[in-house]
């Protein structure tokens, strides 16, 4: 494998609206970003992902995008974007921001040019088709609910989106499209940036003939991913993303990435792949519903462990995948991944050991660091996220109470990732001193960085160490590029793996049950290198009570 800048680096996600405000008007901006720098380069990390700062309606929290050259007014300015830049370079940080080219705002000025003349060039950036017998192209179901296709006023057409009707799907069979999309990749890498995070990319592969899909839903509509999946020949586009853009800036880039067809994975991550890497979402998936969130099953320990465990065994036969807890689009994970009796500060940190010392690029979310959890919700009106509000009714309608439906929200709901970042005890969790855009999370009381900073044995603290460990010179070899080997697999409870290098055996094992395990060690420890609470053990004898992890160096 060649060696790449990015391979030992920490990522760190930010969510602009939610990070840190420094104006008081509730929303986060850039400057409260520049304000963290310091805190962020303390805790240890590389490359920070911020979220679409890009000028924007905001129906879909800034993934609908109206001008991809400007800063949306509620971050920021270009100019305090170029200061951003600076003085992330100045304390050797990378910043990636997100690229969303699969559609863009119905507000941008290529959309609203479309609509002027449907049958013009700008229609063709667009997929403006006619409808049949007075209803929609096909019966594709968008990801936010309802058709796929919206009416283009005053003619018998209708336009693509595969999101809300205010994300149309740009067209990227139109070579003048895909020209423009990557002369602003370009001009955002020459810019300073040193890559992207790519949202949605696997959706711009559309099969142009539209056919009906067979339903799968009472609404006789299918999910437009059914669509996704059948189509062949995105490699075409993704490779010509790749040369003419990403390849020419030696840039970083993550792709979001579902529904990958067997045996492409080396085209996504290989040596000559389109990214330097996906996000590995395989335990997430583990709580997809057959209709939605309301028929989501439980994640169990073995199950999530069995899907990690195989992952990391098939990636590493190809490249790298970045491996993450939770982003702004899924649940927390201490809520989501820990069992209740596990969702204390102990197993905060061992879920986040067995994370972050994975085969991969680790990419930690804001206010993971402090053990951040999902907020207590009293009412679907409390919720801002599009997505959230219709899987809500999609659970009405299934015959689910507004209780049930509600506790289904409360469980899944992407706003669990979004509220504000939780500072200090101080009102509103210090994120802001004004009103914030979404409400904080009760808990900040407890969980918040103020109170951790000084406490040696708090969750940040410990995040520190763990990051710290990955990226020291001893030991940075082996956390990077060290085979990844999974032990004790026949366990109840316990997760634990091995990392191998030329001369280098690292056992990370972490206890997810009740009861205390005991392991038979296959080799003596040789050192005793990080642990949420010193453990027993014996030559040839490990012993881990409830939540309890370790990360040993044994003999090779």
């Amino acid at each position: 494998m060649t060696k790449k800048w990015w391979h030992d680096k920490v990522a760190y996600q930010i969510y602009p609206k939610s990070f840190c405000d420094s104006n008081g008007d509730g929303i986060g901006d850039l400057r409260g970003i520049i304000s963290k720098l310091d805190y962020l380069k303390e805790l240890g990390v590389d490359i920070i992902w911020l979220s679409p700062i890009y000028k924007s309606p905001f129906v879909d929290q800034g993934y609908d995008i109206s001008d991809y050259y400007a800063i949306a007014e509620e971050f920021g300015t270009m100019e305090e974007f170029d200061e951003l830049l600076a003085e992330a370079k100045k304390r050797d940080l990378h910043i990636i921001m997100d690229l969303v080219i699969n559609h863009c705002s119905s507000e941008h000025e290529w959309f609203q040019k479309a609509l002027a003349d449907p049958y013009g060039e700008y229609a063709d950036y667009f997929y403006f088709r006619p409808g049949k017998e007075g209803n929609a192209p096909n019966n594709l179901r968008s990801y936010f609910g309802g058709s796929c296709w919206e009416p283009v006023p005053g003619t018998d057409l209708y336009y693509l989106h595969m999101f809300a009707r205010e994300q149309p799907d740009l067209n990227w069979e139109n070579p003048k499209l895909r020209q423009k999309l990557y002369d602003m990749v370009n001009w955002w890498l020459q810019k300073g940036l040193s890559g992207f995070r790519i949202d949605a990319i696997i959706n711009i592969k559309k099969d142009l003939d539209f056919p009906d899909l067979p339903a799968d839903g009472a609404d006789s509509m299918a999910s437009c991913w059914r669509m996704v999946e059948s189509v062949d020949g995105i490699d075409a586009f993704l490779t010509e993303l790749r040369d003419e853009t990403f390849r020419k800036h030696d840039a970083f880039t993550v792709g979001e990435v579902f529904n990958i067809k067997e045996g492409e994975l080396p085209c996504f991550i290989g040596e000559d792949g389109y990214f330097s890497t996906i996000f590995d979402f395989s335990a997430h998936s583990l709580s997809d519903g057959k209709h939605g969130w309301y028929d989501a099953v439980p994640i169990t320990f073995e199950k999530w462990r069995d899907t990690i465990i195989q992952s990391q065994l098939d990636v590493q036969k190809v490249g790298f995948e970045a491996n993450i807890i939770e982003n702004h689009d899924e649940p927390r994970g201490v809520s989501r991944f820990l069992p209740p009796y596990d969702q204390t500060p102990a197993g905060t940190k061992m879920l986040g050991t067995i994370s972050l010392l994975l085969r991969g690029i680790p990419f930690i979310y804001q206010g993971q660091e402090i053990g951040m959890q999902n907020a207590k919700w009293n009412s679907i009106e409390e919720f801002n996220d599009i997505s959230t509000i219709d899987q809500y009714h999609v659970a009405r309608a299934a015959g689910l109470s507004d209780t049930e439906a509600l506790e289904v929200c409360s469980s899944m709901s992407r706003d669990n990732a979004r509220t504000p970042m939780q500072w200090s005890d101080a009102p509103q969790a210090g994120f802001t001193t004004g009103t914030p855009w979404l409400k904080v999370n009760e808990n900040y009381h407890t969980i918040n960085v103020a109170s951790q900073e000084n406490e040696p044995d708090s969750v940040l603290n410990y995040y520190r160490s763990l990051i710290a460990l990955r990226k020291s010179p001893e030991y940075r070899d082996v956390f990077t590029y060290g085979t990844f080997r999974p032990a004790y697999e026949k366990t109840e409870s316990v997760m634990a793996y091995y990392r191998i290098s030329e001369d280098k055996r690292m056992l990370v094992a972490g206890n997810f049950g009740e009861k205390t395990a005991v392991l038979h060690l296959e080799k003596p420890v040789k050192k005793l290198l990080l642990t949420n609470e010193t453990p027993e053990y014996t030559a040839d004898q490990l012993t881990l009570k409830n939540c309890q992890v370790v990360v040993l160096e044994l003999e090779s």
